[in-house]
């Protein structure tokens, strides 16, 4: 096959508009044209009157070898090269006769496809998950929106599926791909009930209440593959002797020898975090970021990306990504922005406040909500032990718990009381969407100084590119602490184990090295393949 790339047509073009843009960019008869596919497609907004949709197509022609050298160094013509070969290979398909089981602890978006992996691969993993079953949990997170009532070991942070499972289920990622592990990963997801369109669109996502059910389906192909997926199941201590881990304790109690233990813990296993630096795992601080959710309603947002266009079902609710490099040296960022989405309580800790996005896959809410966050660094904000980036998110969010009135409300205030620097008092016409409430108040008080500073900075110039983003009934939520992992367990960039553990393999998020559910799942898919290379070198 051929692949053919920047075909541009408008948004009301016809599969047979299409069909005639291949014909025309490759200079053939119809009859020569045998088959055609979509591998990529996204959209240039930048004029808003004239919205053209994006494609990469992948094409089965008579002549291949023909066009591509008719066509390859001739300027202006179409963007030709052959398909790559984007299919999943695995780097084992012989396995020892005998080999301890690999253990895998979490079960978030890279504990599930480490787990995936190893079980496609024959060796049978054990996955351990501190939390509840997704429906279960599910519950318990509805019991703190709906109740007020925490569940520590269950909740948005932890339980099947990991934090991504409440979110947009965005799909995509920055990370370099070179092995088209992404791919893989999309499309084990359809073959569990993601929508197809995941395959090809430029910014997929699917929604919470798919993700759901598609657990729950690649939990039963693990399990089919002689995987044992565990619930409930905490670990708390590790046996590492020599510099070598020999197994786990779990709830205190039961012991599992292992020499192959993936750490895909997620970012918020603050208690893990501490037993891992206490038993000389090495762990170092990494920055991240601290802010608020910013409320708007979504026609502002798709009016201001798409203007006559805005309400078209091919390009669907509005997103955005802004920056902004405030005066003080500080950098603002959106970050997670959740089109037609809801805001959510998202502690795992009593006492103590924590917001995120989420969107279902419909992304027909009446707000758009994103992220505004200020990046710290260890080195300025939180300096000294390791961990001490925990206890910086920590103090913000018992703020968080106290302005809000100690009720896991949220605190919350209106942009243009912000930007004043005064308590709001009352509402405007938009209403927040965080569960269980809001508590007006001036955000003033739960953020650092410089960032308050720059964020007021931000909001205004942000303005600048998505007009109505400073309008005085826009809502802040706060607060934000659970954008990243504050620390990375340093692994070695070969063998992906720890640098001074043998057998202890960091990965995903809580790990620092990834950030979102693709970059994730891709981070679980290497980890599993260095895990098998080394369990055949070991017991061959």
């Amino acid at each position: 096959m051929l692949r053919l790339t920047d075909i541009q047509l408008p948004l009301d073009h016809t599969e047979e508009d299409l069909r005639n843009a291949i014909l025309k960019r490759l200079k053939i008869a119809e009859i020569d044209l045998y088959k055609f596919e979509v591998f990529k497609r996204s959209y240039d907004a930048r004029k808003k009157t004239a919205i053209v949709l994006i494609y990469t197509i992948d094409i089965e022609v008579k002549d291949e070898d023909l066009i591509l050298h008719r066509l390859k160094n001739v300027q202006g013509q179409a963007k030709l090269s052959r398909t790559p070969d984007t299919s999943y290979k695995f780097v084992s398909t012989q396995i020892p006769v005998s080999f301890q089981r690999p253990v895998i602890i979490g079960f978030g978006p890279c504990g599930l496809f480490a787990a995936l992996i190893l079980a496609q691969m024959g060796y049978k993993p054990i996955v351990l998950e501190r939390g509840k079953v997704v429906r279960e949990r599910t519950k318990d997170t509805w019991g703190l929106w709906r109740k007020r009532e925490l569940h520590p070991e269950s909740n948005v942070q932890f339980g099947e599926g990991g934090a991504g499972t409440f979110s947009d289920g965005k799909l995509y990622s920055q990370v370099k791909d070179p092995k088209h592990y992404g791919r893989k990963v999309l499309t084990e997801f359809v073959q569990a009930g993601a929508p197809e369109e995941i395959m090809y669109v430029s910014k997929p996502h699917i929604g919470t209440f798919r993700l759901v059910k598609m657990i729950e389906e690649m939990r039963a192909s693990i399990i089919s593959l002689g995987g044992e997926i565990r619930f409930q199941q905490k670990v708390t201590d590790f046996d590492i002797q020599n510099g070598q881990i020999l197994g786990i304790t779990i709830n205190g109690d039961e012991q599992i020898s292992a020499d192959h233990v993936v750490l895909a813990i997620g970012h918020s296993a603050r208690d893990t975090f501490q037993l891992v630096y206490d038993k000389g795992i090495y762990v170092e601080a990494k920055p991240f970021s601290v802010g608020f959710r910013i409320e708007h309603p979504q026609s502002i947002i798709d009016q201001a990306r798409f203007g006559p266009n805005s309400g078209n079902k091919i390009l669907g609710a509005a997103d955005y990504k802004l920056v902004h490099h405030a005066k003080n040296n500080r950098s603002v960022y959106s970050f997670c922005m959740c089109p037609g989405g809801t805001v959510v309580a998202a502690t795992s800790e009593p006492g103590r406040v924590v917001t995120n996005g989420m969107s279902q896959y419909s992304r027909n809410e009446r707000n758009a909500n994103s992220a505004i966050v200020v990046g710290i660094s260890p080195e300025i904000d939180y300096p000294g032990h390791p961990l001490a980036g925990i206890e910086f998110q920590r103090r913000l969010e018992s703020k968080a718990f106290e302005l809000g009135g100690k009720s896991y409300n949220a605190p919350g205030q209106l942009i243009g009381d912000f930007l004043a620097d005064r308590a709001s008092t009352e509402l405007g016409q938009v209403i927040p969407s965080y569960k269980p409430g809001i508590t007006l108040c001036n955000l003033a008080d739960a953020l650092p100084e410089f960032a308050i500073e720059a964020i007021r900075e931000a909001i205004p110039e942000f303005n600048r590119k998505i007009k109505g983003f400073s309008m005085k009934d826009a809502i802040l939520t706060g607060i934000e602490t659970r954008t990243s992992s504050p620390i990375r367990i340093k692994r070695d960039d070969l063998s992906l184990e720890s640098i001074n553990t043998q057998g202890v393999y960091p990965a995903g998020e809580g790990a620092g090295y990834a950030g979102g559910i693709l970059s994730a799942a891709i981070d679980g898919i290497r980890v599993a393949e260095a895990i098998a290379l080394s369990i055949n070198k070991k017991y061959q």
